[in-house]
């Protein structure tokens, strides 16, 4: 169906109003296009510059523009060792300026290693290879890059005590901690990065764990209790975590302990405690948009090698890219999700209602 004016303005009504989420999906899910050529944008012009407008790449539905506005993808990596991106990875990048973000997010899995017969030179090839496909066009376009450390990355896992992929941490650390590879965060906590960190931007608290692992020690976990309780956190409009593993398994043969987060339970309390409205994670390389108790749970789809199907759920794996439009004052929170093969809308009425506990978004 094409996209009249009439139908933008009634999306920006309900964008400013009551119930802006389940508005904003209803409009999606009623009018899901079949190709990508019709999927017809609004041109910035025509719309009042005192008003949220419409932004997306040409020929791709726009969606109306939030307070702040984050590009979310995942799961980039190939095969082990490999310096090439799958071509929707460019693609998504090559696009993302064209959303004009505020912010990009990437849930983890940056790069293909956790093997130990990777050499310091294949390594540093990759991380070589992903600031020529995603950080150096990012940083080019002045869009800052948060991201959590995934298991194909920087692995915390630990035998006998020490890192089993020690150089592969060393070596991410020493790449994220290269002045020309500054990813543009207003930071409030760098301590341990690129492993765990804080940083603020546009009245939003983000706090990135290292959950590139099913254990979150003690000592992390106090550093994220007294972060979220920190006065940025807290005079925060909205409080935002990120790590690599979800806290509950949403995807086909990630299901299995050791693939989401060994307390997520206790996990989500905590973040229920500290008010975080929103957790984004990657891992199970399938896109869902869920809510659990009072907790918004992002899972985010994997761009690059194999995606996987949802649980209860006969949809074929999809690779996705989601835009997320932040409502500041009334907390709500608007995603508009790309299959980047096809460029078309995800239908959010196509996926399962409920994964165990975790309510669909727009049913929530």
């Amino acid at each position: 169906m094409l996209y009249n004016r009439r139908q933008f303005l009634i999306f920006t009504g309900g964008l400013i109003g009551i119930g802006v989420t389940k508005v904003g999906h209803q409009l999606l899910n009623k009018s899901q296009p079949n190709s990508s050529e019709n999927i017809i944008s609004e041109t910035p012009a025509t719309i009042p510059t005192n008003q949220h407008i419409a932004i997306a790449p040409e020929g791709l539905f726009a969606p109306i523009k939030g307070d702040v506005r984050i590009v979310v993808i995942s799961d980039l990596n190939g095969p082990y060792g490999s310096t090439d991106y799958d071509p929707e990875v460019d693609k998504a990048i090559a696009l993302t300026p064209q959303w004009q973000p505020d912010l990009l997010l990437c849930g983890g899995d940056m790069v293909a290693g956790q093997k130990r017969s990777l050499t310091k030179q294949q390594i540093e090839a990759m991380w070589a290879a992903f600031d020529v496909h995603v950080s150096a066009p990012l940083r080019q376009a002045n869009i800052p890059l948060g991201f959590t450390i995934g298991n194909h990355d920087a692995s915390g896992s630990i035998s006998g005590g020490k890192y089993t992929f020690e150089q592969e941490r060393n070596l991410a650390s020493a790449y994220w901690n290269n002045p020309n590879h500054n990813p543009g965060l207003n930071f409030i906590d760098k301590a341990n990065f690129p492993f765990y960190y804080s940083f603020q931007q546009q009245d939003i608290f983000y706090l990135v764990w290292d959950a590139s692992t099913h254990i979150i020690d003690q000592k992390q976990l106090t550093w994220v209790e007294n972060s979220l309780n920190s006065s940025p956190a807290k005079q925060a409009k909205l409080r935002l975590v990120i790590g690599h593993l979800p806290l509950h398994p949403v995807t086909v043969g990630r299901n299995t302990p050791g693939n989401y987060m060994a307390e997520g339970e206790k996990l989500q309390s905590i973040l229920e405690k500290y008010d975080v409205h929103t957790y984004i994670s990657g891992h199970h390389h399938g896109y869902y948009p869920g809510k659990k108790g009072q907790l918004e749970l992002l899972n985010s789809g994997a761009l690059g090698g194999g995606p996987r199907k949802l649980l209860n759920s006969n949809l074929s794996p999809q690779k996705t890219l989601t835009v997320v439009d932040i409502s500041l004052d009334s907390q709500e929170t608007i995603y508009t999700t790309y299959n980047m093969k096809t460029l078309q809308l995800i239908n959010i009425q196509t996926l399962p209602k409920s994964i165990d506990k975790i309510i669909r978004k727009d049913l929530s």
